[in-house]
């Protein structure tokens, strides 16, 4: 795709005609053109005053507003104030309780529920039916250019203050316990099966994730480092016909 002005790009950002990253042969890849774009909103903009929009003691680039959000979009904003900014696609059917953040070339896609204090982060992509839980951090990628933001599946349940950066991948209908930390060098060891099973800045679909920790030989001796933990599968029980929540309940971890 070929650069464009960034107040068009803002603009098919928001309608979902165009995404900041896409799903190319079953890898997710940054659009650079869109990154380039929205980047240049931000040199290009102003910095003003918000007050005389109603929000005394805040300074920021003109470029950038929040979204004027109508009925018609049949998008669900509890009362309380959340900020979702331009250049983010929030599709029909979401949730958003306050206070929480959406950042410019997010993609929150339907039937997801973007729960109190959590941040969706430039960039990030979420998919259908994700529940984000309170406190949930998913980081913004939009430095370098090349590099892939954080990815979401449909289906995933993220417990309370979880947090996704850099570029991490959360497959489809993975389930993550609270306080669980993904990064791209963040060990995920799958303790499920007779041998662990390692991964790095993925979590695979349908697996359930918990905090964890390994030892690790230091120059001053062995100590804890902190990891994530796949103890098994969401199983058919647990599916969208039923609480997500079940899926850790079966497994006795908190949400």
């Amino acid at each position: 795709m070929k650069k464009m002005h960034w107040k068009e790009a803002i603009k098919l950002l928001e309608s979902g005609e165009i995404r900041s990253a896409n799903k190319i042969d079953g890898k997710w890849e940054a659009n650079i053109a869109v990154k380039e774009s929205i980047l240049e909103a931000f040199r290009e903009g102003e910095l003003i005053d918000y007050k005389d929009q109603g929000y005394p003691g805040f300074f920021d680039k003109n470029s950038v507003p929040t979204q004027n959000i109508t009925l018609e979009r049949n998008i669900r904003i509890v009362p309380g104030g959340t900020s979702i900014r331009v250049g983010s696609y929030i599709a029909e059917g979401v949730i958003v309780v306050p206070p929480s953040y959406i950042n410019i070339g997010a993609y929150v896609d339907s039937g997801t529920m973007v729960d109190t204090w959590a941040t969706v982060g430039s960039c990030a992509q979420v998919g259908k039916n994700v529940h984000l839980s309170g406190g949930v951090g998913l980081g913004g990628v939009l430095e370098p250019l090349q590099a892939a933001p954080v990815i979401v599946e449909d289906g995933v349940f993220v417990g309370s203050r979880c947090v996704i950066v850099e570029g991490a991948h959360i497959g489809k209908e993975a389930v993550l316990g609270a306080n669980v930390v993904i990064t791209k060098s963040t060990k995920i060891i799958d303790v499920s099966g007779s041998k662990p099973c390692e991964y790095r800045g993925y979590v695979p679909p349908r697996k359930v994730v918990i905090p964890g920790s390994y030892s690790k030989e230091f120059n001053a001796g062995n100590y804890s480092v902190p990891c994530a933990l796949i103890i098994g599968e969401r199983k058919p029980s647990t599916d969208l016909k039923t609480s997500l929540n079940d899926a850790l309940r079966e497994y006795d971890v908190a949400v």
